[in-house]
């Protein structure tokens, strides 16, 4: 709307001016050598413009055939370059998707319509990465890492590519080079930061994590808690080399993560040296709360040296009283009172988690049996149930499960990665156990109801032709009247049944009284006890009786080798054919079959 109102104006302003050139009088006069050219005022105004329209538009006329080669330059340029941006987008789409043969094609025509965008040099580098050509690849990031625009991106690819051929001295050489580049850099701090830690550098990995922080690429809370870590860790190297070194750093450490198991325990352990033993047991109480583990245990059950175990005990308890029902609370009890001799607090401490035991639960449970009763079946019986038990958390990172706390993952190089937590293979799973229970376990492990002495078994004849039938329920003994074999360790006295747990729940079955079997002329002699139990639910079946020879049978998918049968002339000779006879055997075999 505003431009057509100002081209009316324009346009009224035109005519106004022309009108009022209209109506001015006078003459004007042009004389130039021996011309002289008189005419009107608005006359003369009307061939001025005129003459100034045609002069503009030879101009133009001009200017364009004169700019025309340079147009036509500018305009095949701009087609290679929107035909090497269409390649290079058609390319990464085909990357995107694992086509490695069109992404080839793509980068082919990029490199030919736009070898200098940097958008081709990495599309060749990812083509060449997505066929596995690792000398292409390499080339291509060698080329982006010489431009100044590129060099950053490419000594990543580099990077990238050396860690694929298992190269750490180049990955790291190149991760320092982009570090020094760009220190806002998060790859390549990260790189350098685990290659210092893998190599006890804590000094340099505090200085990289404290350019980190300065950058802005961790928060406070993360730079508090990493820098904990990289101290914890030099303060354990440095433990037994340059103590006053590690309590400085381990004393700083808790400061900044109090919640630090490994820091926490350190740290008690000096307190107590230096007879803090109020300052030790806040430390150890504060990261207790947070995390209970089996180090933070001992460390407080050691806090004054010297200590009788009675003594260790109720410190101990005192600690575990912080977190009720928490199994490392219970562990630690146990612990202590086996070292005391209360062996009652170490079972009542065990109770709530017998049903279900993991590993360290059931090889206390062997350790309490041994010490208190001397009973090793029963030690041996739990020392099994520890083999099938489910798995104490342990330090885990990345699944890698690792018996002591380390500052960073071997897996990946993360740092503060191990976390106090269950391994995976040891989650619960919707399949069945690998491995059952055993009779023996269950049988050692169940509480005595009662003892039953087994009496020798009368003698019974039974007839040498022919089997007496028998009935699978009648014929069955009762199970406390069966019992298997006595081991050789056991002493020749009444051997005790101990049923199953989930026997000792059954009703005992009413068992009809067997007839007494009919005693032949001749008495046989008296048979030795059975060794294994009879089943109840599977009925004894009449033996076969044993013929004097086996006769071999085929099975019926078995072809077997049929010696007797009828040559086949076509049938494939295996060996060689016999070589003809020689010499005189030969000639009067030939004469004789003519």
């Amino acid at each position: 709307m505003i431009r057509i109102i100002l081209f009316l104006l324009l346009i009224a302003l035109g005519a106004a001016g022309a009108a009022w050139i209209a109506e001015q009088t006078g003459d004007v006069v042009l004389s130039w050598g021996g011309y002289r050219v008189q005419t009107t005022l608005p006359v003369f105004v009307l061939a001025l413009g005129i003459v100034i329209v045609v002069a503009m538009m030879v101009w133009a006329i001009v200017r364009g055939l004169w700019r025309t080669p340079a147009r036509l330059r500018r305009n095949r340029r701009e087609r290679r370059l929107a035909r090497g941006r269409h390649a290079i987008t058609q390319g990464l789409l085909a990357i995107g998707h694992g086509d490695s043969s069109a992404a080839r094609f793509h980068a082919d025509a990029a490199r030919k319509h736009a070898s200098h965008d940097p958008l081709a040099l990495l599309l060749h580098a990812q083509s060449a990465q997505l066929d596995g050509d690792r000398d292409g690849a390499q080339r291509a990031f060698r080329a982006m890492a010489e431009r100044e625009d590129t060099r950053l991106l490419g000594l990543r690819g580099l990077f990238i590519e050396a860690q694929r051929a298992d190269d750490p001295v180049a990955a790291v050489m190149l991760a320092e080079e982009a570090l020094k580049l760009s220190p806002s850099s998060s790859w390549a701090s990260h790189a350098v930061l685990g290659f210092c830690c893998a190599k006890g550098d804590w000094a340099g990995a505090l200085k990289i994590l404290d350019n980190n922080q300065s950058a802005g690429l961790i928060d406070k809370a993360t730079y508090r808690r990493q820098r904990g870590v990289l101290l914890t860790a030099r303060a354990l190297e440095l433990e037994k080399v340059d103590r006053d070194l590690a309590r400085e750093s381990v004393m700083e450490a808790v400061k900044l993560a109090p919640t630090l198991v490994p820091a926490a325990a350190l740290a008690s352990k000096f307190e107590s040296e230096a007879h803090q033993v109020r300052r030790s047991m806040r430390l150890v109480e504060t990261a207790w709360l947070a995390q209970p583990h089996p180090d933070l245990a001992d460390a407080y059950a050691h806090v004054k040296l010297g200590d009788a175990a009675r003594q260790r005990l109720v410190r101990v308890e005192t600690l575990a009283a912080k977190t009720p029902g928490h199994i490392e609370g219970a562990l630690a009890i146990a612990r202590a009172a086996i070292d005391a001799s209360e062996f009652a607090k170490a079972r009542a401490a065990l109770e709530p988690f017998i049903a279900a035991p993991t590993q360290r639960v059931a090889l206390l449970m062997a350790e309490l049996e041994r010490t208190e009763h001397g009973d090793s079946g029963r030690a041996r019986a739990w020392t099994l149930r520890a083999v099938r038990a489910a798995h104490d958390p342990a330090w885990t990172a990345d699944g890698y499960v690792s018996d002591r706390w380390r500052p960073v993952s071997p897996v990946t190089g993360r740092l503060d990665a191990f976390q106090w937590q269950t391994p995976v293979a040891a989650l619960p799973s919707d399949k069945g156990p690998a491995i059952e229970s055993s009779p023996f376990e269950e049988a050692m492990l169940a509480t005595p109801r009662r003892a039953v002495v087994i009496a020798p078994p009368e003698p019974v004849n039974e007839p040498a032709a022919e089997p007496a039938p028998t009935k699978p329920e009648s014929s069955a003994a009762p199970a406390e009247t069966t019992a298997p074999a006595a081991q050789d360790n056991t002493p020749p006295a009444a051997v005790a049944a101990e049923p199953a747990p989930a026997e000792a729940a059954r009703p005992e079955p009413v068992v009809e009284p067997t007839p007494p079997p009919q005693k032949p002329a001749e008495s046989a002699p008296p048979q030795p006890a059975p060794l294994f139990r009879s089943r109840r639910d599977i009925p004894k079946a009449v033996p076969v009786p044993i013929p004097a020879v086996i006769p071999l049978v085929r099975a019926p998918d078995d072809p077997g080798v049929d010696e007797d049968g009828p040559p086949d002339e076509f049938a494939e000779q295996i060996g060689p054919p016999k070589a003809q006879a020689g010499g005189w055997r030969g000639f009067l075999s030939r004469w004789g079959g003519s």
